[in-house]
């Protein structure tokens, strides 16, 4: 049986073992880490059982011996006076309780440690966990999401329970933490002592808390609240040495602080005050923007610009294919002019090309502007892969369908890329096509720039996920068998710099998508250059 087991884990975890590690980057995968747990609970109950029966033969052993020494140890020359009880006295310690002794030392761990170790080695690693505490605090940031709501699974549109523990927060406090990232230690700490302080068991003491709280806040320059948590940190543990060197060393800098200027004492009032402090600026220079409208505010859909939108049929400007079957058309945009198209794949369309790509999906990356080199970013988090027309015949169908629709050759388009997101999946404000001082991003395929999106959204997401353009302050959501398309380049050939738009972090869902990348060359009949830089 044990054997029979191990060879069924190994048969499912090799499949998974091409796709091992960053498991954080796509939900599609992750999928695969619940049927693993799943398997090694069973594993475990099997080994459970094996003991129960074991303990339950020495149970049974034990009461008899009990019963057996009581009534000889009463009369013990009386009892061995019958020579069956001498005999049988001196068999069970010669023979049975060696047998006894088998027994006990009998290791029914062996199989479940078998498995274990077969499946630990598709484990998520410390960079998947560290990548997991990530996503959870750019949802936390994106979002705007207390600690408190997070570690209670408040989130909308869940349909399972799930809360975090004190020893959960303690570790995103100390991923954290271990990133430099002490805004959002701050945070998940002084979450851990609300829960600590409420009661909740755990394997984190309040010291430790205090121990990474205390040194978090005074890098964020709040010197007095270090001092006054250093101290509550010694009442709970007087011989804590490193709190006893920090009270000392933040005491010496504060009486250098008092005794300063005038002007350097109103620098230092500047200080946090209550222990609410500012999220750190980073490298995005539209991100307070970016996810307002991730959040569905600030979208700067006018009731003006409202009744420039428009639904219709389209039949691909009397494609002989969609004049039967136009497809429906809603502009979400109006310049750019942004559209959506519904219907364009069908649920069973959709399962076959997710089935085909997940096998295949990679970390999904982005081409360095300088060296012209794919490599993976943090602001890129999801897995793709790329599919011919030879994987299946439904490719071939879906790129034609695509054609059809935007009046646009595929011969030099891009292959269909499949994408899924994983956790807080994003992917930050980019351009599709390549800026001017980018010129060689695409000179290896010989097509010139991507002159149009077609993005095919494959799953609804349940909160978050939204596509969304800054600098035009629009959103649009992803609906499942639904497309949106857009031009990147101008009829010039210059980009079109109002359509940098980016893939919102995936708040509760699991988001699929494919995208179609048409290019230039072969496009210049079916869309003709204009006769000025801005047509």
């Amino acid at each position: 049986m044990e054997l029979q087991v191990s060879v069924l884990l190994v048969a499912w975890f090799g499949g998974l073992g091409c796709v091992q590690a960053e498991f954080f980057t796509s939900i599609g995968h992750m999928t695969d880490l619940i049927y693993a747990e799943k398997d090694l609970v069973q594993s475990l109950k099997e080994y459970i059982l094996v003991e129960e029966a074991k303990l339950s033969k020495i149970k049974s052993w034990a009461s008899k011996m009990e019963a057996l020494t009581s009534k000889s140890a009463a009369d013990p020359e009386g009892y061995l006076a019958h020579p069956v009880n001498a005999y049988k006295l001196v068999k069970r310690l010669n023979t049975e309780w060696s047998t006894l002794e088998d027994l006990v030392l009998q290791d029914s761990a062996a199989g479940f440690i078998a498995n274990l170790s077969v499946q630990r080695q598709f484990f998520p690693t410390d960079e998947d966990e560290t990548g997991a505490a990530k996503a959870l605090m750019r949802l936390q940031d994106t979002y705007k999401l207390d600690p408190d709501t997070i570690s209670k699974g408040e989130l909308p549109g869940t349909k399972y329970q799930a809360v975090m523990s004190a020893d959960d927060c303690f570790g995103m406090g100390r991923s954290a933490y271990n990133e430099g990232d002490y805004y959002h230690t701050v945070l998940w700490m002084e979450q851990v002592l609300k829960q600590l302080d409420a009661g909740e068991e755990a394997v984190a003491t309040k010291a430790q808390v205090l121990d990474y709280l205390s040194y978090a806040v005074f890098q964020l320059g709040d010197l007095r609240r270090a001092l006054e948590l250093t101290r509550r940190l010694l009442s709970l543990d007087p011989s804590h040495d490193r709190a006893g060197g920090n009270l000392r060393y933040f005491e010496q800098l504060l009486e250098e602080e008092r005794g300063k200027t005038a002007s350097n004492q109103t620098e230092a009032g500047q200080a946090p005050r209550d222990g609410v402090y500012e999220r750190p600026a980073d490298y995005l220079p539209e991100r307070d923007v970016y996810e307002s409208l991730c959040r569905g505010e600030g979208v700067k859909l006018t009731p003006k610009r409202q009744k420039r939108l428009f639904c219709r049929y389209h039949n691909g400007n009397r494609t002989p294919q969609l004049l039967i079957a136009p497809f429906k058309e809603e502009d979400e945009w109006d310049s750019p002019h942004i559209v959506r198209y519904y219907d364009v794949m069908s649920d069973e369309e959709i399962q076959r090309i997710k089935d085909i790509a997940k096998p295949k999906l990679a970390r999904a990356t982005v081409r360095d502007p300088k060296t012209g080199v794919l490599t993976v970013a943090s602001y890129r988090v999801s897995k793709s892969s790329w599919l011919e027309e030879d994987d299946d015949p439904v490719v071939a169908r879906v790129n034609r369908r695509m054609e059809h629709i935007t009046g646009l050759t595929v011969k030099t388009a891009e292959l269909l890329q499949v994408a899924n997101y994983g956790m807080g999946g994003q992917y930050e404000p980019h351009f599709d096509f390549s800026r001017n001082d980018e010129q060689d991003v695409f000179k290896h395929l010989g097509t010139g720039n991507r002159v149009a999106t077609f993005l095919n959204y494959m799953s609804d997401v349940e909160a978050g996920g939204a596509t969304v353009f800054p600098d035009l302050g629009a959103a649009i959501w992803p609906k499942k068998g639904t497309a949106v398309f857009w031009y990147n380049l101008l009829r010039s050939g210059e980009g079109d710099y109002r359509t940098r738009h980016a893939a919102c972090p995936v708040l509760v869902g699991c988001k699929w998508v494919s995208n179609k990348w048409f290019h230039e060359r072969g496009q210049e009949f079916l869309r003709p250059c204009g006769s000025t830089e801005v047509d």
